[in-house]
């Protein structure tokens, strides 16, 4: 039995540093890729970095980011939710339509609370009924979220006649123009948001459980979780958080347009935290990896649109992070 030949310790140093390379990009390709981003605006982006155009990006990703928080939860139970879009158009058409209701113009105080807490209640609910689809009635979840994606919208124009509801609301605005130590209010709420999620998925039963049924849900049944309580937990969640966003988008525009709110939403989140490290067979929820992701999706579509490049490029080009996010974690398995 002959040994084998050992390559030259020249190619066997270059293997590893070519290795080390790797390894090193598949762990920190995110931050690699957000200062890569950073770079390329200083040098061609005009006014990049001015206080301006940081308030808008922020203004931007928060929705991005607060809705990627939901969908990696989802996707961490190896699901998928493509209604998150829709959920935003739904809360978006209930809000103006309760401020401009004669129940809201007599009770301006009650009519604030209920602009805000109603719309959420309701995204809520869409998220039990997808949770319900999945989790009892065994419909895969890209299938049963679809529905919700083709029937929202439409409900949401149903709701508004297809019109654009304006109004104006100083403490409603606050939502979408608020300031914290100079600072736009949206960007301290995904904060917040991404903390609590961060605690729950690593602090909590809840969260373990989430990790559980994604990385192997024939084993969490047998451990004796609740793994339909979960799977709906994790849905009512997102669409929460989507509905939160859609009153955001209604706040900064002071109006709701039923057939623009949210479209397209499903491939920013879930492109956010695909990037952001979560796998899609599930198991892992890198909560602050979604939020590095969605600033990535909207610096990429900014750079593009801020230097003349259409809106259809950056389409493409999400695709392509998409894309490329899914080939690195290919790399990581193997």
């Amino acid at each position: 039995m002959t040994d084998r030949i050992q390559p030259p310790p020249a190619q066997r140093a270059r293997a590893a540093l070519s290795g080390i390379y790797l390894k090193f990009l598949s762990r920190n390709g995110g931050l690699v890729a957000l200062v890569v981003l950073l770079l390329i605006n200083v040098a061609i982006t005009p006014n990049f970095l001015q206080m301006q155009t940081l308030f808008v990006n922020i203004s931007q990703v928060a929705t991005i980011a607060i809705v990627a928080v939901g969908m990696t939860l989802v996707i961490a139970t190896a699901g998928i939710d493509l209604s998150v879009g829709a959920v935003m158009a739904v809360a978006g058409a209930l809000a103006p339509l309760i401020f401009l209701s004669d129940f809201a113009q007599a009770n301006p105080t009650l009519g604030l609370t209920a602009a805000i807490v109603v719309p959420i209640l309701v995204a809520l609910l869409c998220g039990l009924f997808n949770g319900v689809l999945v989790a009892y009635l065994g419909v895969q979840p890209i299938i049963a979220t679809l529905i919700f994606f083709i029937s929202g919208r439409g409900i949401a124009q149903v709701l508004t006649n297809g019109n654009l509801q304006t109004f104006t609301h100083p403490g409603f605005s606050y939502l979408g123009t608020g300031k914290i130590l100079g600072l736009p209010f949206q960007g301290w709420l995904v904060v917040a948001i991404a903390l609590v999620a961060w605690l729950m998925v690593n602090r909590t039963m809840y969260g373990r459980r989430i990790l559980a049924v994604g990385g192997n849900e024939k084993a969490a049944r047998l451990t004796g979780t609740p793994v339909r309580r979960v799977k709906i937990g994790v849905y009512v969640i997102s669409a929460g958080l989507s509905g939160l966003a859609g009153l955001i988008v209604v706040a900064i525009n002071s109006a709701s347009d039923a057939a623009r709110i949210g479209v397209l939403m499903e491939l920013d989140a879930i492109a956010a935290a695909v990037v952001g490290g979560t796998l899609l067979m599930g198991g892992k929820a890198p909560i602050f990896g979604a939020i590095l992701g969605a600033v990535i999706i909207q610096l990429v579509k900014y750079t593009l649109l801020a230097n003349g490049v259409a809106d259809e490029v950056a389409l493409i080009a999400k695709a392509g992070i998409i894309v490329l996010a899914v080939y690195v974690q290919q790399g990581r398995k193997e």
